[in-house]
C-alpha cells in the first residue's frame, strides 16, 4: 500500500516546477471553458436542426484543418518559438468565443455560423495541439515528460468531467449564451500563464521545405514499429470510440428522453472516469511490463462498454457506462504521447507529434460524418452498437496480426537518459 501512494506521489513531481505550475494552473482554468463551449455548441446545433447528421457535418469540418495543415502545424512548431504561438492561439480562440456568444445572445446563430466557427476553431486546434504537447516537454524536462503528459492528461479530464455538467445546469437556468461567455473569459487565464513564464526551448535553425520536414517526421513513425502499433490502435478508438460523442445530444434527448442537463452529466461521466483513469490508474500501470497488450485491451474494454451503454435506455446506467468505458483510455494516449516525447530528437517531437494527432484526428471528418449518416438511417442506439462492435473487432484483430503488440515493453532509450543526467 505504502508503495502504491509513494507511486502516486512521484507521479506529481513536475508540479514541483513554477512554471509548470503556472502553466498547468492557467490550462485548467481554460479547459474548463472549451469543455462548456463544446456541450453548449452541440446542444445549440441540435435544437436548431434536430439532426444527427448535421451533428456530424459540424464535428467532420472541425476536424478537417488536421487533415489539410496537420502536416505542417508540427514543423511550424518545431521552428517557431511554441510559447508565442500558443499566446496567439489562445487569443484567436478567446475572440471567436466571444463572438459565438454574441450570436447567441441576441438570438441571431444560424447553423452556417456553426458551419464557419467549427473550422476556424479547427484550424486553430491543429496549430495549438502539437505546439502545446510539446511544449510541456519544454516545461518539465525529458526526465519528468511521461509524469508531465500524465498531469496534462488528468487537467483534461478534470475539465471534461466538470464542464460538460456546468454547461447542461448554466443552459438549463441560465440559457445557451452564459457557456460561451465564460469560455471566452476563461482564455485569460491561459494566457496570463504563457505571458507569465519562460520556455526552455532550444529553436535549432532550418533550412529544409516544411513538407520535407514533415516527411521526415513520418519516416521516424514507420521506423519505429512501437509508436506505428500505438497510433494504429489510437486511430480505432478515435474512429469508432470518440466519434459517438458527436451524437450525444440525439441520445440524451431521444433514445434517454432527457434535456441539456442529461447530455452534461453523459459527457461528464465519460470525463470522470477517464478523470479516474489518468489520475490512478496510468501511474499505476507503469508498473505493467506489457503495455501494448495494456493499450490493445484498453481499447477492447472501450469497445465492450459501448456495447452496453447502446442497450441502455436508463439515464443513470448510461452514465455508469460511460465511465467504465473510459476508465482505461488514458493509458494508451499517455504511452504514445510519452513514448514519442522520450524518444523524438526535441527538434522532431513536435512534427512527429502533429503526426499522432493527424492519425488521431484526422480520421474524425470521415468518422464523425459516418457516425452521423448511420445514425440517421438506422437511429442513435444502433449506430453507437455498431461502432463498439466494430472497436472491439479491430483490437482483436490487431492484437492477432501485431505479435510485437502482445510482447513489447516501454523503456527510454538510453541516450535519452544520458541527456536527462
Amino acid at each position: 500500500m505504502k508503495k502504491a501512494i509513494k507511486t502516486l506521489i512521484e507521479g506529481y513531481s513536475p508540479l514541483k516546477q513554477k512554471d509548470f505550475r503556472i502553466y498547468i494552473g492557467g490550462q485548467t482554468i481554460s479547459m474548463l471553458g472549451t469543455w462548456m463551449q463544446a456541450t453548449a455548441q452541440a446542444w445549440v446545433i441540435w435544437t436548431l436542426t434536430n439532426s444527427e447528421l448535421q451533428l456530424g457535418i459540424v464535428a467532420m469540418l472541425g476536424f478537417i484543418p488536421f487533415l489539410l495543415i496537420g502536416p505542417f502545424a508540427g514543423v511550424w512548431a518545431d521552428r517557431i518559438n511554441r510559447r508565442q504561438l500558443l499566446i496567439w492561439t489562445q487569443i484567436t480562440s478567446m475572440i471567436l468565443a466571444i463572438m459565438f456568444a454574441i450570436l447567441v445572445q441576441a438570438n441571431l446563430i444560424q447553423v452556417w455560423h456553426i458551419y464557419i466557427l467549427a473550422v476556424l476553431l479547427g484550424i486553430v486546434s491543429t496549430l495549438d495541439l502539437p505546439a502545446q504537447q510539446a511544449f510541456i516537454g519544454d516545461l518539465s524536462g525529458m526526465e519528468n515528460v511521461r509524469k508531465a503528459v500524465v498531469i496534462n492528461s488528468s487537467i483534461v479530464q478534470i475539465s471534461r468531467m466538470i464542464g460538460p455538467a456546468l454547461a447542461g445546469w448554466t443552459i438549463g437556468i441560465f440559457g445557451v449564451a452564459p457557456a460561451f461567455w465564460i469560455n471566452g473569459i476563461s482564455f485569460i487565464a491561459v494566457i496570463a500563464s504563457l505571458v507569465a513564464i519562460k520556455s526552455s526551448q532550444v529553436i535549432h535553425p532550418h533550412k529544409g521545405k516544411p513538407l520535407t520536414d514533415f516527411v521526415d517526421g513520418l519516416k521516424f513513425v514507420r521506423n519505429n514499429p512501437i509508436i506505428m502499433d500505438l497510433m494504429i490502435l489510437t486511430s480505432i478508438l478515435t474512429f469508432f470510440g470518440f466519434s459517438i460523442m458527436q451524437i450525444m445530444p440525439a441520445i440524451a434527448t431521444d433514445v434517454l428522453h432527457g434535456k441539456a442537463e442529461v447530455l452534461g452529466f453523459l459527457m461528464g461521466a465519460s470525463g470522470a472516469g477517464a478523470l479516474i483513469g489518468s489520475t490512478i490508474i496510468v501511474p499505476m500501470s507503469h508498473k505493467i511490463k506489457r503495455v501494448g497488450f495494456l493499450c490493445a485491451i484498453a481499447v477492447l474494454w472501450d469497445g465492450f462498454w459501448m456495447v452496453i451503454f447502446a442497450l441502455s435506455r436508463n439515464q443513470y446506467i448510461s452514465m455508469v457506462c460511460l465511465f467504465f468505458s473510459a476508465l482505461f483510455i488514458p493509458i494508451l494516449f499517455a504511452t504514445t504521447n510519452g513514448m514519442i516525447q522520450v524518444t523524438a530528437p526535441s527538434h522532431m517531437r513536435a512534427r512527429v507529434l502533429s503526426a499522432l494527432f493527424i492519425v488521431a484526428f484526422g480520421v474524425q471528418p470521415f468518422a464523425s460524418l459516418f457516425i452521423g449518416y448511420v445514425a440517421h438511417l438506422i437511429g442513435s442506439a444502433d449506430a453507437v452498437l455498431l461502432n463498439g462492435v466494430l472497436m472491439v473487432l479491430g483490437a482483436i484483430i490487431l492484437l492477432l496480426l501485431r505479435t510485437e503488440l502482445r510482447t513489447w515493453e516501454a523503456k527510454v532509450p538510453a541516450e535519452k537518459r544520458a541527456v536527462q543526467q
